[in-house]
């Protein structure tokens, strides 16, 4: 399974880390995995079984039993489209308070593993190189400042008619950047191995080849 070649970009809430993966998957015809859907997927699951976010023992029995697809650039929980309902900001909320959770993290482990097949993987997510896939031939981390982050996110939210706040996205941007780096369970931190990308002045097709060009030297052709 080692064999099989990892792309791993790790990276704060709303950094693009999501759309330049999906892109770098697409020009190498690997495989894709959102990471943060699945956390996203065990919020929502949890909230409509009326499972607090906070009761470890309850989201870690359910997220083990969950069904869960990615189909045709769709998400799947239980045969059931659930792709604009993950993405909510409530759901974003949700996915980083059930991620501290190591009960939850460990039964996730297996699915994300299984997404390891040939030819290569490209795995977007906070601890894709550090817990997930610590062996990943290429490591990247992919972030932009916090003001940046919450622009991107205001526009896109904007831009699909909903209702935004640029000073509460920002709040919560922050907020949800010290949840994640301050867990007990896989920290979001830069591994050693790790490039760091800086997207704040880049074009998403400029984070696209940076991350290309690294992967060259570390993936044998």
């Amino acid at each position: 399974m080692s064999s099989i070649p990892v792309i791993a970009i790790d990276g704060p809430s709303a950094s693009g880390k999501g759309t330049v993966a999906q892109l770098v998957a697409q020009r190498l015809g690997y495989h894709y995995l959102d990471s943060g859907a699945l956390y996203r997927i065990v919020a929502l699951a949890g909230k409509q079984a009326s499972i607090a976010w906070n009761d470890e023992a309850a989201l870690a029995a359910m997220a083990a039993g969950l069904k869960i697809r990615f189909e045709n650039g769709e998400i799947l929980l239980d045969g059931q489209i659930v792709s604009e309902a993950v993405r909510s900001e409530d759901m974003s909320r949700g996915a980083s308070e059930v991620a501290v959770h190591p009960g939850v993290r460990r039964a996730l482990l297996d699915l994300q593993h299984d997404f390891r097949q040939a030819p290569g993987l490209v795995a977007d997510g906070r601890d894709m190189g550090s817990v997930v896939f610590p062996d990943a031939q290429a490591k990247v981390f992919l972030t932009a400042s916090a003001a940046v982050r919450a622009e991107r996110r205001y526009k896109q939210l904007i831009g699909k008619g909903n209702h935004a706040n640029l000073a509460q996205i920002l709040a919560d941007i922050e907020s949800r950047d010290a949840r994640d780096m301050q867990r007990s369970a896989a920290p979001l931190r830069q591994c050693e191995d790790a490039i760091l990308l800086d997207t704040s002045e880049l074009t998403i097709d400029q984070a696209v080849e940076t991350v290309l060009q690294h992967a060259s030297k570390t993936i044998p052709a």
